[in-house]
């Protein structure tokens, strides 16, 4: 079909570089950092927007929404450098290389990125790369899964006597294993914590927390697919955790704190919610 040959057409490999239109003196290019927020499409920043409306390359992740991506302009190449069936995940350093060539042929382009690029989306590392190159780049903010998720379950991240902090965290160190983390910090009361990618490491996490003091009645909110259709959330508490993320299947982000009781029932377990509404009372 005509229509499916030019959706192909626009969709690379990651291991070819765009020609530029027309001859003579060589453009100077230039990288913009997108987050492209946590799946939907209104969530995006009208920057972002304009620059997926005028980019030449647009180089993505695997979970880049279709939605956002049929926003570029219909010009523009797509680059998949996410994992796919046939093939892991482009390397962090391939992806960095490829940056650079791309802009040093004289393109626009964005690198768009779930959420926002500098919350755990290695982006100070493309960042860096493309300035020790001599690459002209931009960092462009993007709606964090944090804040999208916290909204829509109506649970604040911060909350006159709950919570007068909020510490974001990532699930996964840099080789995979249990992050290393300053768990008494973390496990402060009247404290909220947000993990990012936590679902693998939820009873790790749980653990940690309670052996450096939380209680393990302290309420948990788990955020599926935070902002999109298919969004799933269960409220549970600490101690119940690792049985609680096993019905989940990513990304999942943890909300750990008093907040978290205040999250809309809607959609999550209702027994869960039910120990939610005990805990508000008590």
């Amino acid at each position: 079909m005509a229509g499916e040959g030019r959706k192909n057409e626009r969709r690379g490999t990651g291991r070819k570089l765009v020609p530029l239109r027309g001859g003579g003196a060589v453009r100077q290019g230039v990288v913009h950092l997108v987050g492209a927020g946590p799946g939907d499409p209104e969530l995006l920043t009208v920057k972002a927007l304009r620059l997926l409306q005028s980019a030449d390359v647009i180089v993505h992740d695997r979970l880049a929404p279709p939605a956002i991506l049929a926003l570029a302009s219909p010009q523009a190449r797509l680059i998949d450098v996410g994992k796919r069936k046939s093939r892991h995940t482009l390397p962090q350093d391939d992806i960095n290389r490829l940056l650079i060539a791309l802009a040093q042929e004289g393109l626009t382009v964005v690198r768009l990125k779930g959420g926002d690029p500098f919350v755990f989306g290695r982006g100070g590392e493309e960042l860096l790369a493309c300035r020790a190159a001599g690459v002209e780049v931009h960092g462009v903010p993007g709606v964090t899964a944090a804040l999208a998720a916290a909204a829509g379950a109506g649970a604040p991240l911060t909350h006159r006597g709950l919570a007068q902090s909020v510490t974001f965290v990532t699930g996964h160190a840099a080789s995979g294993a249990e992050p290393d983390l300053d768990w008494p910090a973390l496990a402060r009361a009247n404290h909220t914590v947000v993990v990012y990618m936590g679902l693998s490491t939820a009873p790790a996490v749980a653990g940690r927390l309670i052996e450096a003091g939380r209680a393990g009645s302290t309420p948990v909110l788990l955020i599926e697919n935070a902002s999109r259709p298919d969004e799933r959330r269960v409220l549970t508490s600490l101690i119940e955790l690792p049985s609680a993320a096993q019905a989940l299947e990513g990304p999942v982000l943890l909300v750990i704190g008093e907040v978290a009781a205040l999250a809309d029932a809607q959609g999550a377990d209702l027994q869960a919610a039910a120990e939610a509404a005990a805990w508000r009372l008590a």
